[in-house]
């Protein structure tokens, strides 16, 4: 799961519930574990919001999220970095 969060293009909570198992619940929980036990912070690299007309509605929305300090590349190319 690190891995994921470590990539340039980070991961969603979504491909990391699929590899790990996990509920959604579980994988913010767990992102909030890192902070707190490990001192690791886990950051929204990009929001994506499906909502109005023609588009999938919030279950279509996501987060794309990595790791605070891997972030050294893509601050320059994602919103809210």
């Amino acid at each position: 799961m690190l891995a994921m969060l470590r990539r340039m293009e980070g991961a969603t909570v979504a491909q990391i519930a699929e590899v790990t198992g996990w509920q959604a619940h579980t994988v913010r929980g767990f992102f909030a574990g890192l902070k707190r036990r490990q001192g690791i912070a886990v950051e929204a690299a990009e929001r994506v919001r499906q909502v109005g007309q023609g588009k999938e509605g919030a279950k279509g929305s996501y987060v794309v999220y990595h790791i605070a300090e891997d972030c050294s590349g893509c601050c320059a190319t994602s919103p809210g970095c």
